[in-house]
């Protein structure tokens, strides 16, 4: 059991890190090739920031583990919006001003909405996995065209300025690529494995683990991501990286899981789980429907509710664990 602790620690210390060096080597790369600030960052940084949730959620369903992947891709829509966007905000609140930010917000809450009515029937199939992965490509290919369609966006500019502080050389950028990528494959085996001991040694569901400890840590470099961008007043990019990491999750993460395996899920995901993950992601687009051309602001009130929000979830799926083996 000391060595599954010490594994998942390792684990998620080596996911984050290794992420990190893959987003900066991928963005330094594709500046390189000269693509548009705006779609690194919806695209590049958007895929990155995500990666640690796709692959640890790929090699749990390869491995038999759903609940581990379900409950690591909806467990950090829970933890991007309510702990992530909660603590970001009461830090620094969080001014928007993109105008494809204030458009993917109701896409979503129509992409929420589309995983409740699959999860209605109790699994993911193969099928429901296609219509997602189709979904989100449709989806990146419909956001990049608007996106460019507009020569100034704040989100780009932002976007920009970021890009030069990651510069480097292009052989080191492909380097960083690379063994980035590599690391996230060995690190997130390192984890599932470290998880799913400690899962059966503790009598804890392997969804329980996935939805608390495995989405924190895979949700870190969002969290590190959006902490620094709002402290340097780039508001919009710390927004766009929950909004773009909760379609991935969402779309892309359960998509491939699916794929690779159809997840059979207990009615908890859908009556307690989605349900939590629908209210938060409907909450932050009814704060979102004040941004309008001037601009919008999530306030520290509104981070405080979202933090405690997070706090009461956590609380009482805690709760139900030691419920359960009293």
């Amino acid at each position: 059991m000391t060595l599954a602790f010490v594994a998942v620690i390792l684990g998620l210390a080596l996911l984050v890190w290794s992420a990190d060096r893959f987003v900066a080597g991928s963005a330094a790369t594709a500046r390189y090739f000269g693509m548009p600030p705006l779609l690194i960052g919806m695209v590049i940084v958007g895929f990155g920031t995500s990666a640690p949730e796709m692959v640890v959620s790929a090699l749990a369903a390869s491995q038999g583990n759903p609940g581990i992947a379900l409950g690591n891709a909806y467990g950090s829509n829970i933890t991007n919006i309510a702990l992530i966007l909660g603590v970001t905000a009461l830090i620094n609140p969080i001014a928007v001003h993109s105008q494809v930010l204030r458009k993917e917000l109701p896409i979503l809450t129509l992409v929420t909405a589309l995983a409740a009515w699959q999860l209605r029937s109790g699994d993911i199939t193969r099928l429901d996995a296609m219509v997602l992965l189709v979904v989100f490509g449709g989806l990146m290919t419909w956001t990049i065209w608007q996106g460019l369609r507009k020569k100034e966006d704040a989100l780009a500019s932002e976007m920009a300025q970021e890009l030069n502080v990651l510069a480097m050389p292009i052989r080191r950028a492909v380097f960083w690529l690379v063994v980035g990528l590599a690391l996230l494959m060995v690190s997130s085996r390192i984890l599932v494995w470290g998880a799913v001991e400690i899962a059966h040694g503790f009598g804890v569901s392997d969804l329980v683990i996935g939805l608390t400890v495995i989405a924190v840590g895979t949700s870190l470099p969002e969290l590190a991501s959006s902490v620094i961008a709002a402290r340097k007043g780039e508001h919009d990019i710390a927004l766009g990286n929950i909004l773009g990491s909760n379609l991935f999750n969402t779309l892309a993460v359960v998509g491939i899981a699916g794929a690779i395996h159809p997840m059979t899920v207990g009615p908890e995901v859908f009556n307690r789980d989605m349900l939590v993950m629908a209210a938060l992601t409907l909450s932050l687009f009814l704060i979102g429907y004040r941004f309008r051309e001037h601009g919008g602001r999530i306030n520290r009130i509104e981070g405080a509710v979202l933090l405690t929000c997070y706090l009461s979830y956590t609380a009482y799926l805690i709760g139900t664990v030691f419920g359960a083996q009293a």
